[in-house]
């Protein structure tokens, strides 16, 4: 039986069985981290709610509008649009990043370590921010008019447990769904090699923020904010890269 564990090993995995559960224990070491800081970030939500209150001023001062709403609306004019969004919000950051870093690892190792250390990266960024600025998303003020539609899949919203133990109700400054997306699909249009997949991958990071935007999880500064800290952690993760283009240049 051991041999034959040691034998799917070698034939699958690029590294073997110990570099892959070292990868394993890398991820939920991270989790361990992540849970600590929402415990930290769960214990301000006053400074949460003001925070959520500012950009909301912001938005309705300069951009004289709360397009977050207009993304909603877009997305409740139909049910199966609706749907989609939905599970793009509960999907796109665990099971299609997952998915992604495990595909990258199996197929395209040569990539992995820059494109686990870009995720990496944005995300401590991210909890840095959590904590800098902890905010409330959209879907916590009705009375702007946004609602929360994500029961729409499974019954499954912010409501239910297994959703309470895990999320940080206050995570929405920055985007963590804006900042992965944008990096699994920056890698993932580089490494595929079908053209059509390199379309949709491209394509992928504007439905995500769509999506978080249309389901008043997150707003318009949040994704902003999501795509900057995806833009620092692939410059420095690619640091050599970036130093040669600009040399060019």
């Amino acid at each position: 039986m051991a041999q034959a564990v040691a034998a799917v090993g070698r034939r699958y995995l690029p590294r073997g069985w110990r570099d892959f559960w070292l990868q394993l224990a890398i991820w939920f070491g991270f989790l361990g981290v992540y849970q600590l800081v929402r415990g930290l970030t769960d214990k301000d939500s006053a400074r949460a709610f003001r925070n959520a209150l500012t950009v909301i001023d912001w938005e309705q001062t300069y951009a004289h509008h709360l397009f977050e709403l207009t993304f909603q609306n877009i997305a409740a004019s139909s049910h199966a649009l609706e749907v989609a969004v939905s599970w793009t919000y509960w999907n796109s950051e665990f099971t299609v990043v997952g998915l992604a870093i495990l595909w990258v690892y199996l197929r395209r190792h040569e990539h992995f370590r820059r494109f686990r250390n870009a995720i990496l990266f944005a995300n401590v960024l991210g909890l840095i921010g959590y904590l800098a600025v902890p905010t409330a998303p959209p879907r916590m003020f009705p009375g702007f008019g946004f609602s929360d539609t994500l029961g729409s899949i499974g019954g499954v919203n912010h409501g239910s447990g297994l959703i309470q133990l895990a999320a940080n109700p206050y995570a929405a400054m920055p985007s963590l769904h804006a900042a992965d997306a944008l990096i699994v699909g920056l890698t993932l249009a580089y490494v595929c090699r079908n053209r059509f997949a390199r379309v949709v991958w491209l394509l992928w990071p504007l439905w995500v923020w769509f999506s978080v935007m249309a389901t008043a999880n997150h707003f318009g500064l949040d994704v902003v904010a999501g795509v900057a800290v995806a833009v620092v952690a692939l410059a420095v993760v690619h640091r050599a890269r970036v130093r040669r283009l600009l040399s060019f240049s």
